[in-house]
């Protein structure tokens, strides 16, 4: 069975060579034991586990991958710096450790997306293992076609197949790729968040400082609410306009019609302005979608149903995302997609934005930026975002992006077990901690509390304290009321853009998504393809009736912007490491 396979790694190719020449089977065994020396003793490190406990790690799989060896099988994941590092690294480490032929594809996320939705309709194969967002958990486990992890490590097989050091405890995103079922659909293999950034420099420096407080009559630093930041944009883009000879504003943002414009509002931006209900990691019975479940069963997203996407929270997020956008951010920034404005903020001249990724963290401390010190520690820093007016104690705060290993039946088994080995290598001890530094969005509790994350620290501008902070709880991706991510969330984009081009009032562009929204799941109702908790949707009411009830859609407030508020950034994190003893 090993005959011809001259495309497989050097440690294949070695073993396929010592078979031929008639030696031992532990002959094998020692190719693939040197290969994984090799890879531990000049790769995987530094790793929170010993080299001894790592090489007892990657025994394991050498043994486990016995019955793949000589399989090729592919994978596939969004282009990130994380997944690039698996796809030229890792998928190369793993063949010549397991004598399994691993090719890892890098897509666009949406050609992710694309592909996932036509195996899952088809069933009919095209990857044996998918990296895809754990926004899609809701329809992961409605539609019955996805392989629950749980099920998988159960079954005679998957329990061969399952590391004894998988420790999915460990995992700090497990909860959100968990489904109602109590069952555990993906497994974690990147997150990074949704923060609030801002220029550290210019926040401290004594001339500013007096101004602001001057002028706002409270203390310029971290805006603790919307209407502090929206102060803190005024001040900056009015007020000071230039620094150092160079004009500068107090806000950045995107706003052109693509499917970008989607992740800006779906990656909870109603849930930072208080929009739906509490509840972790995502608000019941109204989530930050403002979808309304009852027993699991979507029942609603317009505040007719019950649900709160075009609620008052809603329209007022929406309101301030155009308002800030237009008066505070750079012209060029409503004609911009995401990874167009992503760059943005490094080149020097933004005070701060409420909508950042951690995942930026790689690009913005680069050698020679303007936002660097020449000591290699940024200018800028990372924190909590702050809450708009409607936000309440216990609910989420943000988004946090988790890309997540995840298997369909459609998959022979042989090769869904294959390619769950693949996954399992990568987010493994050995492995995680380097590709942690490597790209900058952890995954393992033991990861984030390392020696070697406590050393970068202070170059990583905030990155290690959110993550050990006890505030991360409240960063979480999109939850289970979604009952068909890829269906719902393209509808986003195009009603978003009617209100950031003016076209339309934000109150009737989130009527009108609202109404696609609960047209589409009317439809997943009547179609009954939802096997498990699909759509049982509420008759339509006069809204007054859900504004009466408990919790969300909440009635619109009196008064939108209270006093400002801030609190000092070295304050903020020593409150973190006093929560944390």
């Amino acid at each position: 069975m090993y005959k011809n396979n001259n495309k497989l790694r050097h440690s294949i190719a070695l073993a396929t060579a010592l078979a031929c020449a008639g030696l031992s089977v532990a002959a094998w065994a020692d190719a693939y034991e040197d290969a994984a020396k090799k890879w531990v003793g000049a790769e995987f490190k530094p790793s929170t586990l010993t080299p001894e406990q790592q090489m007892a790690e990657m025994q394991w799989f050498i043994e486990a991958a016995k019955p793949f060896r000589g399989m090729s099988i592919n994978v596939v994941s969004e282009t990130l710096t994380t997944h690039e590092y698996e796809a030229k690294t890792l998928a190369k480490a793993f063949s010549e450790i397991t004598g399994i032929k691993l090719t890892h594809d890098l897509l666009q996320e949406g050609d992710v997306v694309e592909k996932l939705q036509t195996q899952m309709q088809s069933d009919k194969n095209i990857y044996d293992g998918w990296v895809n967002d754990s926004d899609l958990i809701g329809t992961h486990f409605r539609y019955g076609k996805s392989e629950s992890i749980t099920d998988m490590m159960a079954s005679p097989e998957g329990k061969k197949a399952t590391s004894p050091t998988l420790d999915l405890k460990d995992f700090i995103g497990i909860s959100f790729t968990t489904a109602p079922d109590g069952k555990v659909y993906q497994l974690p293999d990147q997150q990074f968040a949704n923060l609030y950034w801002f220029r550290a420099d210019w926040f401290e420096r004594p001339e500013l400082k007096a101004k602001f407080k001057q002028i706002y009559g409270y203390e310029l630093g971290v805006p603790v609410n919307w209407s502090a930041y929206e102060d803190i944009a005024k001040f900056f883009s009015e007020d000071v306009k230039e620094i150092d000879g160079k004009r500068i504003y107090g806000h950045m943002d995107y706003g052109k019609k693509d499917p970008s414009l989607g992740w800006r509002f779906t990656d909870a931006w109603f849930s930072m302005a208080g929009g739906g209900d509490k509840g972790l990691p995502n608000g019941l019975p109204v989530d930050e979608w403002g979808i309304r479940v009852e027993d699991c069963h979507p029942v609603g997203s317009s505040v007719t149903r019950g649900g709160d996407t075009n609620g008052p929270a809603a329209v007022y997020a929406t309101q301030k995302y155009v308002d800030w956008m237009r008066a505070y951010a750079p012209p060029e920034a409503q004609g911009m997609t995401f990874s167009e404005s992503g760059p943005v903020p490094a080149q020097g001249n933004i005070a701060q934005q409420i909508f950042w990724y951690t995942a930026f963290t790689a690009d913005m401390t680069k050698p020679g930026l303007p936002v660097m010190n020449g000591d290699g520690t940024p200018k800028w820093r990372m924190a909590p975002s702050p809450k708009g007016p409607y936000w309440e104690e216990g609910m989420k705060l943000g988004y946090q992006d988790t890309g997540a290993w995840t298997f369909l039946k459609s998959t022979p088994e042989k090769q869904r077990l294959a390619a769950w080995l693949y996954a399992q290598f990568v987010t493994s001890k050995t492995v995680s901690l380097k590709k942690t530094i490597v790209g900058l969005t952890p995954i393992r509790e033991s990861d984030i509390n390392s020696q070697a994350m406590t050393e970068l620290a202070p170059k990583l501008g905030g990155l290690v304290e959110f993550y050990r902070s006890p505030a991360r709880v409240q960063w979480t991706p999109t939850g289970t009321n979604v009952p068909d991510y890829p269906r719902l969330a393209q509808l986003w984009w195009s009603h978003i853009s009617e209100a950031a081009s003016g076209e339309k009032t934000p109150q009737q562009a989130l009527d009108g998504l609202a109404k696609d929204q609960d047209a589409i799941m009317t439809r997943l109702e009547r179609s009954k393809v939802q096997p498990v908790c699909g759509p049982k949707m509420n008759p339509e009411r006069d809204a007054q009736y859900w504004f009466d009830q408990p919790g969300a859609p909440k009635p619109k407030l009196a008064n939108e912007k209270p006093q400002g508020q801030t609190v000092g950034y070295a304050e903020l994190v020593k409150s973190w490491e006093d929560a944390r003893k």
